[in-house]
């Protein structure tokens, strides 16, 4: 099984046709957006909805099964994701054998629109992890990173979701993946959970893992360019 996670696409819908093209040669099974489709700015002539429909079209193209929580900026999206039948937002699926849950959304300095608490945040988690938790293995889907890793670094101080790091303690995924802080782009591990930032796709980077066997194989940060 083959699971290709992109985040931070930030209405680059320009180069979306090229790097679907490109991630279609992997042949994923599952193709994962961890937020931040949209921004706070948009081409003349396109709306945040606009954005999530070229998403939709173009992701579908690559793989059948698309799961999806929300970044910060997506929070228009929310409905319309869930209505597609793709959001993961506070809830759990199961595609061959793998249980995947998530909570999109991020705290920040900065306003944007769409900021759960970090209550919020975990009880979204919960509540997702719930309908997967009699699965092998399960993944966790998130926006903002967990707080005190080196995925959540920025100028030197620790900023990821302390309500993320805590359910990856208590639930145990196998893996994490996030995205949100450009700067913490890579991998790292919490105890037995290896946590991936899959970085900003608007510049070719992406997750991708793979299980054989019952088991992960392979958890890396690639890059199409």
């Amino acid at each position: 099984m083959k699971i290709v996670v992109i985040g931070c696409i930030h209405n680059d819908i320009e180069n979306l046709p090229t790097f679907f093209d490109k991630l279609s040669t992997y042949q994923p099974d599952v193709l994962i957006s961890v937020g931040d489709i949209s921004d706070s700015t948009f081409p003349k002539g396109f709306s945040s909805l606009d954005i999530g429909r070229i998403f939709l079209e173009e992701v579908k193209e690559v793989s059948k099964n698309v799961l999806v929580v929300p970044g910060t900026w997506d929070k228009e999206l929310i409905d319309f994701f869930e209505k597609k039948g793709v959001s993961l937002h506070g809830r759990g699926k199961v595609v061959k054998n793998v249980g995947f849950y998530g909570f999109g959304g991020a705290q920040t300095p900065f306003n944007t629109p769409y900021e759960p608490s970090e209550k919020e945040i975990e009880e979204g988690l919960i509540k997702g992890f719930e309908m997967v938790k009699n699965l092998e293995i399960k993944i966790q889907l998130t926006h903002s990173p967990p707080f005190g890793t080196v995925l959540d670094i920025v100028g030197g101080r620790h900023v990821g979701s302390q309500a993320v790091r805590k359910c990856i303690e208590i639930l145990k995924p196998q893996v994490a993946v996030c995205s949100h802080i450009h700067e913490g782009m890579g991998k790292d591990r919490i105890n037995e959970t290896t946590i991936l930032n899959v970085g900003k796709f608007f510049e070719g980077y992406f997750g991708l893992i793979e299980i054989d066997d019952g088991k992960i194989q392979k958890v890396e940060l690639m890059n199409l360019i």
